[in-house]
C-alpha cells in the first residue's frame, strides 16, 4: 500500500485519486498514519463483506437461541 503525506495528496490530488483507484492510499499527518482512500468499488467491496459477516454472526446467534446455547450480550459483541 502506497503512502502520502497530507500535503503530498493535497498538492497531487488527481494523482491521489488515479493511485486509489488501483490500490488504497494512505494519507499520514504528522508522521502518523490517518486515513485511507480507496476507490469506490473496493469499498463497497468492504461494506459487503462486513454486512454479510453481520448476518453470519446473527444466524449463528439464532442458531444457538434455538439450540439453548445462550451466551450473555456482552461476549456476544465482543466476538463480533
Amino acid at each position: 500500500m502506497h503512502t502520502l503525506t497530507a500535503n503530498d495528496a493535497k498538492r497531487n490530488f488527481g494523482e491521489l485519486l488515479l493511485s486509489a483507484q488501483r490500490e488504497p492510499v494512505i494519507i499520514s499527518k504528522n508522521s502518523k498514519d490517518t486515513v485511507v482512500v480507496m476507490s469506490i468499488r473496493d469499498f463497497e467491496e468492504l461494506e459487503a463483506m462486513k454486512t454479510e459477516y453481520l448476518k453470519h454472526c446473527f444466524t449463528n446467534a439464532k442458531q444457538d437461541l434455538a439450540n439453548k446455547n445462550i451466551i450473555d450480550g456482552e461476549s456476544f459483541l465482543k466476538s463480533l
